[in-house]
């Protein structure tokens, strides 16, 4: 998987591709990040990025010309290629799980950081094919929400993780919050690891997990279980704690939940 990150801050992104899963997933080749420098494409004396908006308002807006140029010298490496091109923008698409997994079947991805009051419409209009946001907030540029871009589509490559079922279990990864996680010492400060888990028995182990995450999911983020793939057992389950709750939201829709 390569990314081409196009931005005017490059050292934002030195500490991050050096630590932990994406250095190793750099150091086994299963990760190319090319980061360029939006201002070395400008071509005036002063390289200048950005300029004041058409019909007057606060802030700056980032120029076209470099941002187009870096593109295409990004995209020169293999001209008959078609890799996405993502803006990173608040009004984009919302990034999710099922996003990453969509960008994780691509060779090569390049992602644009905006800055500033954005980015001229015309990037947005005739460059990018796709746009992105990271949630309902906005930061002061594009770069974190790349490297959140990333961190989270290397973890789904094959071979970056050393278990290779680990994404499978992840919040989210099937549409539910994780269950809760334990470790020694089995007694820390009066409080026990619940028996199932020191029980050696896997089919109670699995089941417990199960319930665990619909109650985190139901009690944290309910309008999750109205796209997640859930079995009979799960429905049943859900039932179970919604009656007596007069406060469980998908009460009279249980039937439904697919």
């Amino acid at each position: 998987m390569r990314f081409d990150v196009l931005t005017l801050f490059p050292p934002i992104f030195a500490s991050p591709l050096q630590e932990s899963i994406l250095k190793r997933a750099i150091d086994a080749g299963r990760l190319t990040v090319a980061v360029r420098n939006i201002r070395d494409y400008a071509v005036d004396k002063h390289h200048v990025t950005d300029d004041v908006p058409y019909g007057g308002g606060g802030g700056m807006v980032m120029k076209p010309e470099p941002i187009f140029a870096a593109a295409e010298a990004a995209l020169s490496r293999d001209p008959a290629a078609r890799p996405p091109i993502v803006l990173l923008t608040p009004q984009g698409r919302l990034f999710t799980q099922s996003v990453a997994r969509e960008l994780a079947e691509q060779d090569w991805i390049v992602l644009i950081c905006g800055r500033y009051e954005g980015v001229d419409e015309r990037v947005r209009q005739y460059l990018a094919t796709d746009e992105i946001s990271i949630g309902d907030y906005v930061l002061t540029g594009g770069e974190l929400p790349a490297l959140v871009i990333i961190d989270a589509v290397t973890r789904l490559l094959p071979g970056v993780l050393g278990d290779p079922g680990a994404t499978m279990d992840d919040s989210h990864a099937d549409g539910l919050l994780e269950y809760p996680h334990y470790t020694r010492p089995a007694d820390f400060q009066g409080h026990a690891v619940p028996d199932v888990l020191v029980s050696g028995h896997h089919a109670q182990v699995a089941r417990w997990r199960r319930e665990q995450s619909l109650r985190r999911t139901w009690e944290r983020r309910p309008d999750l279980l109205t796209q997640a793939k859930l079995a009979q057992a799960d429905r049943e389950f859900l039932a179970r704690l919604a009656q007596g709750n007069e406060a469980f939201p998908l009460e009279n829709q249980i039937d439904r939940l697919a």
